[in-house]
């Protein structure tokens, strides 16, 4: 099979940010597309992908099946389909008995005793074991040297510095930049890079790393990550496919009057929505509004002296068409008991835990159903789709 190479006038660049157990609606869409008769015939259509969270995990199976994309798209969603809440994290009464002891102690005794060993609400580590089972990092490079693949870069987040980190692995020569808050690195991506790009705040606990700059913790690579698509973008995309996590009915909540207060299930939810969903959606529109003032002519291409030159991005946004978190609220149920008794302890009711359950909830029931919703929706939008990754002008949306 002839590999996409890569072009100066035609670069397309894949960009998934996170959301959890949502990342399951991106493997639908993906698997979609690998059906397109012409991606096939000639292999990966997108030679720079770029990832966060949920988005690093799917990212990164691509990157390491992207001499087969087809296949690696096929093989995605069935792991997604088959996954479990066991196969992310630890679900006894053990393990739940004893993270809760710890939090105890801390919030009860930690002024006195030195807290602090408190990190997570759960303990995510068999997400390593089972990445490693079944992502073989090594093939990324042997993609890269045989022209399967440009780049891949996926984000975390330093909880030392603060600063939003960006581990690149790519063609020799690929850029490299670095920007206020941002660091970025040329290093060969492993299963514990995608796992701190993965590890949600408060949920999953941070992953150290070994890096040129020393060895720190890392966590989610969203928490900083106010614009997703500037890592594509810089590796050279001229073309962007976006796949976001963010329910197109969650831009239309009624505002409810609710004299309660705000349970913590509920705020964690929301601010996971502002960290997983906000900031795509945000970068699209910027780069739409830049679009327009350079087709315009109110903006030179050519940019400002001793700036980087600008030029217009054709862009396409597939996001779920349905409310994901309303569709979380009728799953919970299938979560081990234990679980879904702690998430629920967090809230009122299933209502109000049913944002942050939508990132949880890595069981099967649910996340077919995501992918089935990904896959439809991708199929509705074929056609755009397709004008995007073979047209030479692209579609701009």
């Amino acid at each position: 099979m002839e590999p996409q190479r890569v072009t100066t006038e035609n670069t397309l660049g894949l960009v998934m940010t996170g959301g959890g157990a949502r990342g399951a609606y991106q493997a639908g869409v993906l698997k979609r597309i690998g059906e397109i008769q012409r991606v096939q015939t000639y292999g990966n259509p997108f030679p720079i992908i770029g990832g966060a969270s949920a988005g690093a995990i799917n990212g990164s199976a691509l990157a390491v099946g992207s001499d087969d994309f087809a296949t690696a798209t096929q093989v995605l969603a069935r792991l997604w389909a088959s996954l479990s809440p066991s196969d992310v994290f630890y679900c006894d009464i053990l393990s739940q008995t004893r993270n809760s002891l710890t939090w105890i102690v801390d919030l009860s005794f930690g002024g006195i005793l030195k807290g602090g060993h408190a990190q997570s609400l759960l303990d995510a580590t068999p997400l390593i074991h089972f990445l490693k089972k079944h992502l073989h990092c090594d093939r990324i490079q042997d993609n890269i040297k045989r022209g399967h693949l440009y780049a891949l870069a996926i984000s975390a987040t330093n909880y030392s510095s603060g600063n939003s980190y960006l581990f690149i692995q790519g063609k020799k020569g690929h850029p490299m930049w670095n920007r206020s808050r941002r660091v970025t690195l040329a290093t060969k991506i492993t299963v514990e890079h995608i796992c701190a790009s993965a590890a949600i705040p408060l949920v999953f606990r941070p992953v150290r790393l070994q890096t040129d700059r020393g060895s720190a913790f890392f966590g989610d690579g969203c928490v900083r990550l106010q614009q997703p698509l500037s890592p594509a973008i810089r590796l050279g995309a001229k073309k962007l496919l976006a796949i976001g996590v963010r329910g197109q009915s969650l831009e239309h909540r009624e505002e409810a009057a609710d004299e309660k207060d705000p349970s913590l299930a509920q705020i964690m939810g929301i601010l996971f929505n502002v960290m997983f969903l906000d900031h795509l959606a945000t970068d699209i529109e910027h780069l739409e509004r830049l679009n327009e003032l350079l087709s315009n002519g109110k903006i030179s291409q050519s940019g400002i002296e001793g700036c980087e030159k600008m030029r217009p991005l054709s862009t396409l946004l597939i996001t779920p068409s349905v409310d994901l978190s309303k569709l979380a609220e009728h799953h919970q149920r299938d979560m081990p008991y234990l679980i879904q008794y702690f998430v629920n302890s967090l809230g009122r009711d299933a209502n109000s835990c049913a944002d942050l359950m939508s990132y949880l909830l890595f069981t099967s029931k649910y996340t077919n159903e995501l992918i089935d919703i990904g896959y439809h929706d991708a199929d509705r939008r074929i056609d755009e789709i397709e004008d995007l990754l073979y047209s030479s002008e692209g579609v701009a949306k």
